[in-house]
Formats: structure tokens, sequence, C-alpha cells
């Protein structure tokens, strides 16, 4: 919980394990803390986490661990359920993860007795991907290296099935656009699919490899964000289907893209773990240049607050938070 100003990390929290993915709640849970979610080689951990920057009482941050959950094997990826809330009795805590062994594991708990989870079998290649269903949060969707996109409800039973033309990197569902999904795939291309109609209805080209991850914007959705060999691409997708903007940014290969939540100029991109540290870049559109630049030992996950200019990516035995401006 520390100010942390050789990395110039805002702040620090200190974790029993390597963490493999980290993901704050995107989602209003109805109490003043933030969510977050991290997973190491068999649990996941759920805490929360208060700054400074939203609460004047606070110095530095504030981080809190609520429980520990039993996973047995590596996680890979966790998405929050919008059905997640503090302030009902008694609480009730609920996401879903992806992980090695190619199942999805959904986790439900009031934080007292009840700690339930069920495993949702079907796909044949690693997962790469998840997210629930953001207004609702009774499905799930997954995207994964053995060519499909698949949509779960809440018991495992898979509703819809996408065939991809390559591995499937990122899944996005948007509040606004609570019927559709968006899909990346590695060969470059990024489809909308029709969850009525369960056909593609709109795609977007790279027109370069591998795309590693791509996003869809909370605060405009027809801005689309990725990460392609060592460049980023921003697409609006009322006006092309290939990227309006783009730029070279990380030396070896980019890993990961995320909007920030709280403006639509706002984004971080993370590279492949080097010979002895990830880069974080923080980019504004309206800038030039990176406006933020860290470098967390080999990094892994990246994902942005609810509410604040805050990004956080996690690490050997640690998760390190940045702060940037707006």
């Amino acid at each position: 919980m520390k100010q942390d100003s050789t990395r110039n990390t805002a702040y620090t929290v200190d974790c029993e394990d390597y963490v493999h993915v980290v993901k704050f709640n995107p989602f209003d849970c109805g109490d003043t803390c933030s969510l977050i979610a991290y997973g190491g080689s068999n649990y996941v951990v759920v805490g929360t986490c208060r700054f400074q920057e939203e609460d004047a009482e606070v110095e530095g941050m504030q981080y809190q661990t609520l429980r520990t959950f039993h996973h047995g094997i590596r996680v890979d990826a966790i998405a929050w359920s919008p059905e997640t809330r503090l302030d009902a009795l008694p609480p009730q805590i609920r996401f879903c993860t992806a992980a090695s062994d190619k199942k999805l594991r959904l986790f439900t708990s009031d934080l007292q007795d009840k700690n339930e989870f069920k495993t949702f079998d079907g796909h044949s290649g690693y997962i790469n991907d998840l997210v629930f269903a953001p207004k609702e949060g009774q499905e799930v969707a997954s995207v994964s290296d053995d060519h499909t996109c698949r949509v779960w409800d809440l018991e495992g039973n898979e509703k819809a099935h996408f065939v991809l033309r390559s591995p499937g990197v990122s899944v996005c569902w948007h509040p606004e656009e609570a019927f559709k999904l968006m899909v990346a795939e590695r060969n470059g291309t990024i489809r909308f699919y029709d969850l009525i109609t369960q056909q593609a209805i709109l795609s977007l080209e790279c027109e370069q490899t591998p795309l590693m991850s791509a996003d869809w914007c909370l605060k405009n959705s027809l801005k689309i964000g990725a990460v392609a060999g060592s460049d980023w691409l921003i697409w609006d997708i009322t006006r092309s289907s290939y990227p309006q903007d783009k730029r070279p940014v990380h030396v070896d290969r980019a890993r990961l893209f995320r909007w920030s939540r709280v403006n639509e100029n706002l984004f971080a991109t993370t590279g492949y773990p080097g010979k002895t540290a990830t880069q974080l870049l923080v980019h504004h559109l309206g800038h030039p240049q990176p406006i933020l630049t860290g470098t967390a030992a080999v990094g892994s996950g990246l994902t942005w607050h609810r509410t604040l200019p805050l990004c956080a990516v996690g690490g050997d035995h640690k998760i390190f938070f940045w702060v940037t401006e707006m």
C-alpha cells in the first residue's frame, strides 16, 4: 500500500503468488469501495480498494482482502457479473474465470456460508477472454483458440455458438448495445454479431497480425481499439472498416489494449514481458506521445478503475497501480 516512485507506480499491493490476471469490477456494486479480483496459480482473491483520489480521508490507498477462492488450477481470465452487490443482505459476489484446462468456472458467494461454483465444459482450446452480459448478467460469452465464440447461460448451457476463422482473442459486450457481441480474432478481423439473429453484422480489419487484444469503448460505443503487431489501432465504426488512427508503440510486440472507463480518449497498452520488465503505456488521443510510461516486472493483465483514471497490472507477487491525468 506504499507509494513506489522508482517505477513511477502510484501504489502496490503485495500478493502471495504470481498474479496472472487482475480485474476491477466494472459495475456499480453499491459500495463506496471498488472491488478487484486477481488470479494466481490456483486461487482467486477478491478484495476492495479505496484511493485518496476519491476519498480525502484515505492516505494513499486502502486495500482489504474479502475472500480467497480455491481454484485448483492457474487462472487466465476473470469476468465480473453485474449481479455482484455489496449493499445487498447478504452481499453477493459473482464472477467467472477461464483456466488452462479449457473450462469456465462460475463462482457465487455471500462472503459467509454460501460458496458455490459451476464448471462450463465445451471449448476444446485455450480460452482467451470472457465477459458477462452487462445488463442482467444472465449470460457469459467466451472466445477460444478453438476458433469459436460461445454464449452460455448461468447453468453452463450453450445458448449461441459462432464459428471463427482464427483463434478468438477478445470478446466485449457493451451496455448500450446489449444485443451485440464484439469478437476479435488473431487474424486481424473484429466482427460484431447480432445475438438475436446470431449473424455477423459488421466487420473491421486491422490489415496486420497478430491481433492480440481489442476493446469496445464504454464512453463512445462507436470507438473500437486494438493492438496488433507492435501498433495500437483505433476505429470509428461509422467511418470505415479500416483504422482511422494507428501508431507503433511497443518495440517487440503489443499484448493488451484497454479503454479507460471515464474518458473516451484515454487508453492503455502493454507490451510482452521482455527480459526484465513489461512496459505499460497510457495514451491520450489528443497527445502524440504516451502520457505515462510504467514498467512492471513481468507484468500480466491490465484493468481500469470504474470511476478514476487509474489502471492496474499484475506482476510477481504484486499488483501495480498507476494514476494518470484525464
